[in-house]
This record gives structure tokens, sequence and C-alpha cells, in this order.
């Protein structure tokens, strides 16, 4: 058995005491970071290592995107796309040594408008989604995860109000239409809603708002999904809200499943 974990860190430099704590109290046998903010070169590996997680596969860039996959268990590089054709550190796959594959992305957030008319950022998300899609079509997924803020909340209870957040970027029709594709392109399943299957469930929560904990509007962003012929393997699904309330928080908290493979 081996638990994953994925987080939007927002700069693994800024937030490196986040993560070790994270790492000592929690220890998952692999975590996934989006939204690092640095060349892989500058990536605080020293302080991982001396928790037990020898082993790094990452694409950074400086300042902006990044995703990293840090192990106790043997990985190798499993190669990265630049989807939509973005030029950005936004997807890296690893490979266990029991020939599972991890994928880890961080799909654009799409701005503020969703009009993809008006809004360069938005058309971005969309295609970036939308090739996807069409990747796990060409190349059905097996032994596979795939994790990563999606930075699309699917199901009405995966917002604070559905009703309100429907012309809202991360939860409009035509966002959740990309993702679900993508999802049965794949035939992927989402590990967290097999565990958790009903209620409200959140991974993120807005700087903006003054008192996150008692507003409580959150969104789940984060996802962990497997493919079909190990989903049912997937176990013990949790999202770390307490987390949020940590000094000098991510905006978004780490969701971890187990998987018995």
């Amino acid at each position: 058995m081996f638990t994953i974990a994925t987080w939007n860190i927002n700069s693994v430099r800024l937030r490196e005491p986040l993560v070790t704590r994270f790492l000592s109290e929690e220890g998952p046998d692999i975590l996934c970071l989006q939204e690092c903010k640095s060349p892989v070169e500058k990536i605080p590996v020293e302080a991982f290592r001396a928790l037990g997680y020898r082993w790094m596969v990452a694409r950074g860039q400086k300042g902006y995107n990044g995703v990293a996959i840090l192990s106790r268990l043997p990985i190798e590089d499993a190669g990265d796309r630049d989807y939509a054709s973005l030029g950005h550190a936004r997807h890296v796959a690893a490979r266990l040594e029991n020939g599972v594959v991890i994928h880890n992305f961080y799909v654009p957030a799409g701005g503020d408008v969703p009009d993809r008319e008006v809004n360069v950022k938005f058309g971005q998300k969309l295609d970036f989604v939308a090739e996807m899609r069409d990747a796990f079509h060409a190349d059905n997924p097996t032994r596979s995860i795939m994790v990563g803020d999606l930075n699309i909340a699917p199901r009405e209870d995966d917002v604070w109000s559905h009703k309100q957040l429907l012309k809202v970027v991360s939860h409009t029709p035509v966002e959740v239409d990309h993702l679900l594709s993508a999802q049965d392109a794949g035939g992927w399943v989402d590990i967290t809603r097999k565990d958790i299957p009903d209620g409200q469930l959140y991974s993120w929560w807005s700087y903006r708002s003054p008192d996150w904990d008692v507003a409580d509007k959150g969104r789940r962003l984060d996802h962990i999904w497997a493919s079909p012929d190990i989903a049912n393997a997937g176990h013990a699904s949790r999202v770390l809200r307490g987390m949020r309330g940590w000094e000098r928080p991510s905006d978004h908290v780490p969701v971890l499943a187990s998987f018995d493979l």
C-alpha cells in the first residue's frame, strides 16, 4: 500500500516549512505539488531528502507554474507534455517500480471572465482540458493515477453555492463539460468522490475571504483520479481542511488517497 497526496503549494520555497511539517506529520509516500513557482534546481530538495523523500521528478519555471513529484518510493521520470502549447510547466509524470504511472497536472486557472472571446486565459484553459481529453482518448490510461489542481469544481456539492457560481470561472457549465469529457475519455474514476460520495467538500478557500473558516465559501479544485483497472484499489481519501488555517498557508489544502497495489 502507498499513500499519495496532491497540493497546490503556491510557492514551494516560500512554504518549505509547511511542506516539511506536512511530510513529517502525515508521511505520504508520494507528494505531488503544483504552482511551485521555482526552477527545478532551486526547489529545496535537501530538506525533503532529510525526511526520506529521496526521489523527485519535476518541471519548473521562474516565478510561475511548476509541478513536482516527491517520493519515498523509487520513481523514474516518465515525461511531460506541453498541453495547449503554452510553454508552461504544468504537467509531469513519474513511474513507480510496480509500473504505475502518476500524472501531476496544474490546469490553468482561466482568469476572471468566463468568455474566451474577451479573455484569452479562459480560452487557454478550455484548450488545455480539451487536449487532456484527446490525449486520454488516444492513449487509454492503464495502471495510472492522475492528480493535481485541475482548477474546476465539477459537482454541485463541490462548491459552496452552485447557483451563485454558475457564471464564476471554475464552475461554469462549459468548464465542467470539458472536465467530465476528459474524465470519460480516459475512463478515470474520481477516487475522492468514490470514497466520500455525499456532501459539500472543498480543497480551496480564497485569500480574499477575511474569515475563510466561518464563511466557508470553498471549492473542490484538487483531484485524485485512477484508471478503471486500479480504481478499486483506491481508498482512505481525505481532505486536510485544517491546514488552510496554518500560518502563511496556501489557499489550497492537501488531498490524499491510499492505494493497495
